[in-house]
């Protein structure tokens, strides 16, 4: 068993939006491991009885108002909801370790940017790096470039949905160093994530990698959805109409094969989010991995 620090750092959309934040609080160490969760006989019971799926034509509207979910979202919270990631140079090294000659400029590829929460503290930490910021809601990218730490001379950040627009558009092909995919996946319909896949692979250099984590099996915020938030298998809808998909390590390896990537590390994150206040502890569980597009052949 591998364990390693943790931050106060993780997605917190699940939560409600009248409960407190400040009632929660993180432990500091969080472990690492091969096998899934074991479930309480409650939980198996309770997702045992949710079998019933939201309507066809309710999951059509949910995916022709998948922007429109998001950047409601970001108009109610603002840059407010979620926290800085400055855990990311420490869980990835691929961030600050990855540069061959040391006057080589790093070049990263953050998909799914939000706010900026990863962006700025990465360029707070390295000014050297250039980073390509996009996201699915165009008023986040509005956020990102009113930030004050916005310099476009160290980021270039744009709209894109990255399962129909190209990003070799705003990116040259196999030039990125690195790209970060950091509770995002999660967001798209399970038939549509492969194209983002797709569409990474094609601005990453030879070698480079994809850096990944997300939403596991078992997590919390999927065992407190109510009956009629099923979309899928794994996958379900908030009441904000935004959607998350919960990832078994063998869906992640069996997807990003597929698009032509290889496997470098793939494991299941377990913490714990604590309630003093009210006595509650619940399991957290994200997904962690890397996947590199394949060197050239000779």
């Amino acid at each position: 068993m591998n364990f390693s620090m943790a931050y106060k750092t993780e997605d917190t959309h699940e939560r409600s939006e009248n409960e407190s934040f400040e009632l929660w609080s993180e432990q500091f160490l969080q472990r690492k491991e091969h096998e899934l969760r074991r479930l309480t006989s409650e939980e198996a019971e309770k997702l045992q009885n949710d079998r019933d799926l939201v309507s066809e034509f309710k999951q059509l509207k949910l995916e022709r108002e998948a922007q429109k979910n998001w950047d409601l979202f970001y108009k109610r919270n603002s840059t407010n909801f979620f926290k800085d990631r400055h855990w990311t140079t420490r869980e990835f090294e691929e961030l600050k370790a990855c540069r061959k000659f040391e006057q080589q400029r790093l070049t990263i590829l953050e998909a799914g940017c939000g706010v900026g929460n990863c962006l700025f503290p990465l360029l707070e930490e390295d000014p050297s790096l250039f980073v390509y910021a996009c996201d699915f809601s165009p008023r986040a990218v509005d956020f990102v470039k009113q930030n004050p730490s916005y310099n476009a001379e160290t980021c270039k950040a744009f709209q894109c949905d990255l399962t129909m627009d190209d990003l070799t558009d705003n990116i040259p092909a196999n030039s990125v160093d690195v790209t970060t995919l950091i509770f995002v996946l999660s967001a798209v319909h399970p038939d549509r994530m492969h194209l983002v896949l797709q569409n990474i692979h094609k601005v990453l250099k030879p070698g480079a990698c994809v850096l990944f984590r997300d939403y596991g099996l078992y997590d919390h915020a999927m065992l407190r959805f109510k009956s009629g938030s099923k979309l899928g298998e794994n996958f379900y809808v908030r009441q904000d109409g935004t959607r998350s998909y919960f990832f078994t390590k063998d869906n992640l390896r069996c997807l990003f094969k597929k698009t032509g990537f290889e496997e470098v590390s793939n494991e299941y994150v377990f913490r714990e989010t604590v309630n003093k206040k009210e006595g509650l502890c619940v399991p957290r569980v994200f997904i962690q991995s890397k996947f590199c597009k394949p060197q050239k052949q000779c």
